[in-house]
């Protein structure tokens, strides 16, 4: 249902909120889990969790914009992957999106904690299972059926509450054999953005928007995806894994905590 929004949003809480999401921009760039950042934030100006969670969604959303313009030229080559994930996530996204608009987080809330914290743990050992699972074949081409169908549930999950998606899309993408952490951030920006996307649309026509505070993060959610794309390709590849691991255990904590 739509809300009358009375909260008194002054500059200085308005800046806060830049800073943040330039924050959390470059966050979602490198690992995902930018939400953790903007999603408090704005809680802490007195919105709703309910309204909160909607809000973040669509101040991250023009920052998947930056970040994609950053990994533009790793995605060269993967055209297969790229317009595979398009159909999961945004049928999932959608689904997701539906069931927050007819239902409260407050049981979603409890068991997003463990999700994260699986998705953390699953990347951790994803080069071994990889290993296992390439020795005796090529990577794959593009996504198979199963990757596809796992792509969904992270897209209902994203469309829902969206908190370490690009965790659990990396995972997945190693799992399939990809190696290349910075063509793997690329299809994660991209499917995240395809998520992110239906979900603006179906939560703008929900009424469940505080739009000053989104516009004001969407700004600075550009500006910090773009420099997080452009950051995580100028630094090893394992300081972009241990960054991702180290944002999936302050998820986990997060969560845990404060829901």
């Amino acid at each position: 249902m739509p809300e009358t929004y009375t909260i008194d949003v002054t500059i200085l809480r308005l800046s806060l909120a830049l800073v943040a999401a330039l924050v959390a921009g470059a966050v979602n760039a490198i690992a995902g889990g930018g939400t953790l950042l903007t999603f408090p934030a704005i809680v802490a100006l007195g919105v709703t969790p309910l309204v909160a969670n909607a809000t973040s969604t669509v101040a991250l959303w023009p920052g998947s914009l930056g970040s994609m313009w950053g990994y533009r030229g790793e995605l060269v080559g993967a055209r297969r992957w790229v317009i595979g994930f398009a159909a999961p996530s945004v049928v999932g996204g959608a689904l997701g999106s539906w069931l927050l608009l007819h239902t409260t987080p407050a049981s979603f809330a409890r068991i997003a904690p463990f999700l994260v914290l699986g998705a953390t743990v699953l990347f951790l050992v994803q080069r071994p299972l990889a290993r296992l699972q390439t020795a005796h074949r090529a990577v794959a081409e593009g996504p198979s059926a199963p990757f596809l169908a796992a792509q969904f549930l992270v897209a209902v999950y994203g469309g829902y509450f969206g908190a370490g998606i690009g965790i659990l899309m990396l995972a997945a993408l190693g799992l399939m054999g990809l190696t290349n952490i910075h063509r793997m951030n690329g299809l994660k920006n991209w499917g995240g953005m395809c998520i992110n996307g239906v979900a603006v649309v179906m939560f703008a026509a929900g009424g469940i928007i505080h739009w000053p505070i989104a516009l004001t993060m969407a700004a600075g959610g550009v500006i910090g995806g773009y420099a997080g794309a452009r950051l995580a390709q100028r630094v090893g590849q394992e300081r972009v894994r241990g960054a991702i691991v180290a944002i999936g255990l302050a998820a986990f904590i997060w969560l845990l905590y404060h829901h």
